[in-house]
């Protein structure tokens, strides 16, 4: 079921109708490409093998997610938390849009992890300061809206800004969502989208978290400097954009590989979103109610749902959100028969561990307390990672280079 969730949304899978159906520059206009994401590279990749006619440009990934591109320069930079690797690769991609024609066609590459990729402090705000809140946020259990509706205002370059220094050229964003909802100016902080957010909500984020605030930046955002490109500016007018994949895309393909070996798949929603520990306890409960009332379904069945939770960082262990909604299920399900569920990330990489998640079975605790193991002190500690790694049930995918957030799957026999 995962790996024909990841299939579904690959580059090589969803771009290629897309690209055929952007015109071409006509005669002395050139085709550039952008992009950032962790599938960037990969989407690169597969711009170059389908289209027809020269181009050129750069792309940002994230660490160990290049492909090998011949004409699109692919720079690798870090995530979750920015640095400097991705602050010169967004300095150099508004270098590289200086210029532009009404001839000239840009086709830009949005993936998700873009926002941190694409790394360009505003005037006067420092890199080092960009990454002390992005740090705080990833820890505060913020969503992914309100997380990037700060990057966008502390950014020189997300927020529509991008493509603000692409005019007067037609750009065309291509994007795949990893968004509950699929909002395409929420994806990597929207760079070539107009924002109607405002510093004053970016603002109010910060201040909902506790999050410590610089000087430099409560300045920037009490000023209204921070201001994004807004709907309705006459510069983005020309503009496109398509999202080619998304969760609920995934779901389908995992859905219909439950059908093909003859059980029924229930899609809950592509778009859950809350602590991850929760989401987890949500699931167990729907499992044993159908597990012993057969209600809302009937067995045999999967339960299959997406979406985007969240951890508050609490402890000091390993493990991104779907170790810890795993290790919540777990512990709710308490080996409960015949039930199976498997929990990752599409993009490979559960936070910033190296697994993309993990898998629970009926005999998962007895395991566990075979080898003198303390689940629920190890989710308090957030080491979801640290308790499947002991029983041998980290499925470790490596990099996808795609990226529709969390895939869960629940199977009920």
């Amino acid at each position: 079921m995962y790996q024909a969730a990841v299939d579904a949304v690959s580059a090589a899978k969803c771009l290629p109708e897309y690209l055929a159906k952007i015109p071409a520059p006509s005669g002395k206009g050139r085709t550039l490409v952008i992009g950032a994401g962790k599938g960037a590279a990969a989407m690169a990749q597969t711009v170059e093998e389908h289209w027809q006619g020269e181009l050129s440009g750069l792309v940002v990934t994230r660490y160990e997610h290049g492909a090998d591109c011949k004409r699109i320069e692919v720079v690798e930079a870090s995530h979750p938390v920015p640095d400097e690797a991705g602050r010169q690769a967004a300095v150099r991609m508004l270098e590289l849009v200086q210029g532009l024609t009404a001839d000239d066609l840009v086709i830009c590459l949005i993936s998700g992890g873009g926002s941190a990729l694409l790394a360009l402090p505003a005037p006067g705000i420092t890199l080092e300061q960009k990454q002390a809140i992005n740090k705080a946020l990833l820890k505060s259990g913020a969503t992914i809206f309100e997380m990037n509706c700060v990057r966008k205002h502390l950014s020189a370059i997300k927020g529509g800004r991008l493509a603000l220094a692409c005019a007067p050229a037609r750009v065309v964003t291509l994007m795949i969502s990893d968004i509950p909802g699929d909002d395409p100016g929420i994806i990597a902080s929207g760079p070539t989208l107009a924002d109607p957010t405002t510093c004053a909500d970016a603002l109010a984020v910060l201040r909902k978290y506790s999050i410590e605030i610089p000087e430099a930046i409560l300045k920037h955002l009490e000023s209204g400097a921070g201001e994004s490109a807004k709907p309705g500016d006459p510069r983005l007018e020309r503009n496109q954009h398509y999202v080619i994949a998304t969760a609920q895309d995934a779901l389908d393909a995992a859905a219909a590989t439950v059908s093909a070996a003859g059980l029924t798949p229930y899609i809950l929603s592509d778009e859950m979103e809350g602590e991850a520990r929760d989401i987890g306890l949500a699931h167990a409960a729907l499992a044993r109610q159908i597990a012993r009332r057969g209600q809302p379904f009937s067995k045999p069945c999967v339960v299959i749902s997406g979406g985007e939770t969240t951890v508050t960082v609490r402890g000091k262990g390993r493990g991104g959100r779907n170790a810890e909604f795993l290790l919540s299920l777990a512990i709710a399900l308490d080996g409960f028969p015949d039930i199976h569920a498997i929990a990752c990330d599409t993009d490979g990489i559960d936070g910033s561990e190296d697994n993309a998640g993990a898998i629970y079975q009926p005999d998962s605790m007895r395991k566990a307390a075979e080898l003198g193991l303390r689940p629920r002190a190890m989710l308090d500690n957030n080491d979801g990672y640290g308790f499947f790694s002991a029983l041998g049930d980290l499925v470790v995918s490596g990099p996808t280079r795609t990226n529709v957030n969390d895939f869960r799957a629940i199977v009920i026999l």
